[in-house]
């Protein structure tokens, strides 16, 4: 399995996906597959650019409650093994490894349902942990739900470790939650 940078090339297996049952979204789940397959079909150039944003330079995001707030800079990559494989997404704040409050961890990762248990999640984080690093940070934070074994095992298997449960805020899904770290 390799991390590849979002591209027209792949573009066509990761709309296979999302119209399969895929989400990198776990909030927006059905939702977002729905708009991330119109943006798609609307500018498949513009999507998969903006996937890649080291920078911060894409439009503010929406939080769950309709506010906005600035972009963090962050990127996408996709599994790739003999296709699609899932999704990670890694986002940070420059100059420091703290994150705003609004943002529950530095990554996320998403494996589609038919290619689970291959160790695909366990290896896409491993090789983010080097960008990371290259991007000054001393160590990512990283959540998950209690009930979410693979998740934690995921993590754990990374050098992570349990920093805390905490309440997600209502937009978030409320709820309880873990926080996880993997010092750098």
């Amino acid at each position: 399995m390799k991390l590849v940078v979002p591209a027209l090339e792949y573009l066509e297996a990761y709309a296979d996906a999302l119209r399969r049952g895929f989400w990198s979204d776990n909030l927006r789940r059905e939702e977002s597959a729905r708009e991330e397959l119109a943006m798609i079909a609307a500018d498949p150039a513009d999507f998969v650019a903006s996937l890649d944003d080291p920078e911060g330079k894409r439009p503010p995001i929406r939080l769950p409650d309709g506010t906005t707030m600035a972009r963090l800079p962050g990127f996408r990559r996709w599994m790739w093994d003999d296709g699609f494989c899932g999704a990670v997404n890694f986002r940070w704040q420059p100059g420091t490894s703290e994150l705003p409050a609004h943002v529950l961890g530095h990554l996320g990762y998403a494996v589609v349902p038919w290619r689970q248990r291959r160790g695909y999640a366990t290896r896409a984080l491993a090789l983010m942990l080097p960008e990371a690093r290259s991007r000054g940070l001393a160590h990512i934070d990283l959540t998950t739900d209690p009930d979410n074994l693979p998740s934690q095992k995921v993590i754990i298997a990374n050098g992570g470790h349990l920093v805390r449960r905490f309440t997600k805020a209502t937009g978030y899904g409320a709820g309880e939650s873990l926080l996880f770290r993997i010092p750098l």
